[in-house]
């Protein structure tokens, strides 16, 4: 099995991107749509909410609730992604062991965390029953 998306650009630095049925318009210089590594953080956020909502139920958390993530990524001199943290906020309660497991498994699980080189896989703090 493979994944495949189709980027065209016809001149400058926006792409448009075709992901089966949907379109996507990522600009490098965030103009007409979000630039490159806001749409890299926005897929690891949106693939760790899934990762998440798994570990807790794999490790008797329970269903998270609602789960708000902010992302940021701290970027170096050349503009390059340096490091990347998450605060996670959910409505379920945990205490700071249940977190710790439910962050493992999702680091686990998420293809996002998986995929990117180390030294950027997201710091995380969960804060469980703070939405």
């Amino acid at each position: 099995m493979s994944k495949q998306v189709t980027t065209v650009s016809e001149e400058g630095y926006a792409s448009d991107n075709s992901v089966r049925d949907f379109d996507l318009t990522i600009d490098a210089t965030g103009e007409e749509g979000p630039d490159t590594l806001e749409a890299l953080l926005a897929a690891y956020g949106s693939c760790y909410v899934p990762a998440l909502r798994v570990g807790a139920e794999q490790r008797d958390v329970g269903d998270l609730g609602r789960v708000e993530i902010d992302v940021n990524g701290d970027l170096n001199d050349d503009d390059k992604l340096a490091a990347v943290q998450f605060h996670v906020r959910t409505d379920a309660e945990m205490d700071d062991g249940q977190a710790e497991a439910v962050a493992e498994r999702a680091n686990e699980l998420c293809k996002v965390h998986d995929a990117l080189k180390a030294e950027l896989a997201a710091e995380i703090e969960i804060d469980g029953h703070a939405v």
